[in-house]
């Protein structure tokens, strides 16, 4: 079975390669949850350091994947600009090509790379909801 929503015959070349772009970003962002969740239960620490290791690489084709996608097509690169790398709640991040409000993107410090990784529950990204438990974004 096909996973193209239109006849891929009618499709051009750049079609084409967008989609197997987009297919591999959602397999690289699958396998990165895949090896999470086994790296968050693993008792073992080599086996879990070995884990660990397979998903900051899967994280890493994602990353590739993402800006092949950011520099061919079209949205990728002012949606990135708009809501990557910012700081304060990501909700209220300027849309996408809203260049007086948005700027160049702010540098963020490197993760310390010896540093666990340490799930949130919120994802860092606190209520989606107006007035939720917490009520306001950190």
């Amino acid at each position: 079975m096909s996973d193209y929503h239109e006849p891929p015959e009618e499709l051009d070349e750049t079609a084409r390669d967008t989609h197997r772009a987009l297919t591999s970003l959602k397999e690289e962002v699958e396998a990165v949850d895949w090896y999470h969740q086994r790296v968050v239960r693993c008792h073992d620490p080599v086996l879990r350091g070995v884990l660990a290791h397979n998903r900051d690489e899967e994280i890493e084709h994602a990353c590739m994947t993402l800006e092949w996608l950011r520099r061919r097509m079209p949205g990728w690169d002012d949606a990135l600009r708009s809501y990557l790398f910012g700081e304060g709640p990501i909700r209220d991040a300027p849309e996408a090509g809203d260049a007086e409000q948005s700027g160049p993107p702010r540098p963020i410090a490197p993760a310390d790379p010896s540093a666990p990784a340490v799930p949130r529950a919120d994802l860092g990204i606190g209520s989606l909801r107006p007035g939720g438990a917490a009520g306001k974004e950190p």
